[in-house]
């Protein structure tokens, strides 16, 4: 039997299509586009009913989108698209190929005399470059719709300063009309967009470290510094990374993991690289022994070529050529009003010289975080580290701290050099000591002999300082707590760089801020700083000269907060550590937060990751408490922010509404931290 549908009425239709477009609200488009782009969930959308215009009704009829500027370029030209005989879903589903805008002044030229003046009336008003949408009728012109236009970072800034030229805008508007997250994409290596449209991703990670990045598989740190020495440009593919990574990180185009999330450690290094990073992919099936992976259906091995876009997270398969970031005039332009206007400072999270170059270029005013770590890893250190970690007795830990010493002293100075004499918050040592030691019997031999033990002592050792959750383990100042010997060689390595630097540039103030890491209790930072001070004060005595230094804590953990007042009793400075704040606060792990974050974005429970964005709720109030409550205590005391939210917009007009000194951020995030601080300066007023 043949069902007979009733016809529908007009009516019917009406709330149909109403309905259809409050349901466009919740679909996963839509979701994804709001998470990226800063929109709650609860604003909820709306909809317009009005009078059919149709540009179907005949050859006199028709339809089209343009900008009144290039919205690639920024320039100031009318662009756009038009079809005869259309309707707009023509133009936007490239059904048939519309023709140039220009082409309507042929065609139909008092409509698009018309059309033209209605442009320059539009932008006139909004000052700004707009978006149109419009249909002809039978000769007659309907605009259907305006708005601001999405654009390009480089258009963004070439038309904000141009609005000024004009007399549209002033400095102040200029500024807040650029997104500062879009500034990435001027600072990065790009694809080719041509040979980007032809390529079909096969997987999706996270996009950690914006950029583009082609090369040959690695599977390990060592290949990476190997395959780079003869010649090789390499992807290094990692289940995930470790410090111990950081040199073939350094010598690949760019990074790829299997686990780890917008914070984890190889999204951290790689944006402090410049480098571009593509995290927690977990589509891949890893087979690290066999130096091979499962993606989309596709067997990749070392030696396949590979592609990742560390600005969207797309993997491709095979060469994707790329090209150098270009900044245009403009980029400056902005930037010189950015920093009239803003009253936070923004400092870069750096571990090497070149990164602290690099972020004095892009206008950082100091580092907010020197990881001392990382300076252990490269093979001419780690082996006294590994000595020092394996030491039986206190002199036989003072021996081969000893051999670090010069070490660490040069890679300050360096710093300092790279600063010109701008503030370094140095970071004692803080990863728990597993991350150091051997894991291959040939290392494990060779450190045996070098300590002259045996074998089976050094595999004891090893044994010994596993952990069941390391993240709250034996790690931070619970090091310099049990090992003494630790603070004391990294106050001498800092104080002493700090005193041969200013000897070497008489009208300098290097001022270093030794940062005692993972504080919990004001006794506990109290005991660590004790040995700072007595240490550095020997050094400045012997030295003979002036030098001013200070000692701080990172408040990581929620009872360093709560107990701000009495810590800052004896603490110069605070620096939230925010990542690792977050993760104490939350209880989650940033690496493994991946796996389950999007069934709570699914579910509405978050909108966006607690990593990546600052949680103002519940991680912003322990930073209030303790701002609030360290000030009552020493009214003094500098506060700045170092996690990677010290990059993100959102995040920055919250440190500056809090009132903290300072954001610190990876270099490449510098020039977006000033302009977020300028406009929420420019904001708040």
């Amino acid at each position: 039997m043949t069902e007979i549908l009733a016809p529908v009425g007009g009516k019917e239709q009406l709330f149909a299509a109403i309905q259809a477009v409050f349901r466009s609200w919740d679909n996963p488009r839509a979701n994804i586009y709001r998470r990226d782009n800063d929109i709650p969930y609860s604003w909820g959308t709306a909809v317009n009913v009005q009078m059919m215009a149709f540009g179907n009704l005949n050859d006199e009829s028709g339809t089209g989108v343009a900008f009144t500027r290039d919205p690639a370029t920024g320039e100031r030209k009318l662009m756009g698209e038009f079809l005869i005989n259309a309707q707009g879903e023509d133009v936007v589903a490239g059904v048939r190929t519309p023709m140039p805008i220009a082409k309507m002044a042929e065609i139909m030229p008092k409509v698009f005399k018309q059309f033209t003046e209605v442009c320059a009336k539009l932008e006139k008003h909004y000052r700004d470059m707009q978006d149109m949408e419009f249909t002809i009728e039978n000769g007659k012109l309907f605009m259907l719709q305006t708005r601001n236009g999405k654009r390009t970072a480089k258009a963004a800034l070439k038309i904000a300063c141009d609005l000024v030229d004009e007399g549209m805008r002033t400095e102040q508007e200029a500024v807040l009309m650029v997104e500062p997250r879009n500034l990435d994409t001027l600072l990065h290596p790009q694809f080719d967009t041509v040979a980007l449209k032809r390529a079909q991703p096969m997987g999706r990670g996270l996009p950690a470290s914006p950029g583009a990045a082609c090369g040959k598989i690695v599977f390990t740190a060592d290949d990476a510094k190997a395959w780079k020495e003869r010649g090789e440009k390499v992807v290094l593919v990692r289940l995930e990374t470790s410090p111990e990574d950081i040199e073939g990180m350094k010598a690949a185009q760019g990074i790829l993991t299997v686990r780890g999330g917008m914070t984890s450690h190889a999204a951290v290094v790689a944006r402090g690289m410049g480098e571009c990073c593509v995290s927690g992919c977990q589509e891949i099936q890893m087979d690290e022994e066999g130096k091979k992976f499962i993606l989309g259906g596709k067997t990749f091995r070392e030696g396949d070529w590979i592609s990742i876009d560390g600005s969207t997270g797309n993997i491709y398969d095979g060469v994707i050529p790329t090209v150098d970031a270009t900044i245009a005039g403009e980029f400056g332009r902005i930037m010189m009003w950015a920093d009239k206007f803003r009253r936070l400072k923004v400092r870069t999270n750096a571990d090497t010289p070149r990164d602290a170059k690099k972020a004095r270029e892009l206008g950082a005013e100091g580092i907010g975080l020197c990881r001392t770590e990382h300076m252990f890893f490269s093979q001419s250190r780690i082996a006294a580290f590994r000595e020092m970690i394996c030491a039986d007795t206190v002199e036989e830990r003072r021996l081969a701290l000893a051999k670090i010493l010069p070490y660490q002293q040069d890679d300050f100075e360096q710093l300092f050099e790279a600063l010109d004499g701008q503030p370094v918050t140095i970071r004692f040592l803080d990863p728990p000591l597993h991350e150091f030691v051997p894991h291959t019997d040939e290392e494990i031999a060779l450190l045996a002999k070098a300590q002259h033990k045996p074998i089976s002592r050094i595999k004891e050792i090893i044994d010994n300082l596993h952990e069941i959750n390391p993240m709250m383990g034996h790690r931070g100042c619970r090091l310099c707590v049990t090992y003494p010997e630790i603070a004391v060689m990294q106050t001498k390595a800092v104080i002493r760089a700090a005193i041969n630097t200013q000897k070497r540039h008489k009208g300098w103030n290097v001022k270093p801020e030794i940062m005692i890491p993972l504080t919990g209790d004001p006794k506990e930072f109290k005991f660590v700083k004790d040995i700072v001070v007595h240490v550095a004060n020997d050094e400045i005595q012997a030295a003979e000269i002036k030098l001013n230094y200070e000692v701080g804590t990172m408040i990581e953990i929620p009872r360093a907060a709560l107990t701000a007042a009495e810590i800052a009793d004896e603490a110069e400075f605070f620096c939230f550590g925010t990542n690792d704040l977050t993760q104490m606060t939350y209880g989650f792990s940033r690496d493994d937060a991946g796996k389950f974050l999007g069934s709570y974005y699914d579910k509405k429970i978050f909108e966006n990751d607690p990593f990546a964005r600052l949680d103002q709720s519940g991680v912003g109030k322990l930073m209030e408490m303790a701002v609030t409550d360290g000030k009552k205590s020493r009214p003094m005391l500098h506060c700045g922010i170092c996690g990677e939210h010290g990059g993100d917009p959102v995040s920055v007009a919250f440190c500056h509404k809090l009132g903290l000194d300072y954001v610190s951020c990876s270099p490449f995030r510098v020039p977006i931290a000033r302009l977020a601080a300028a406009q929420a300066a420019l904001l708040s007023e």
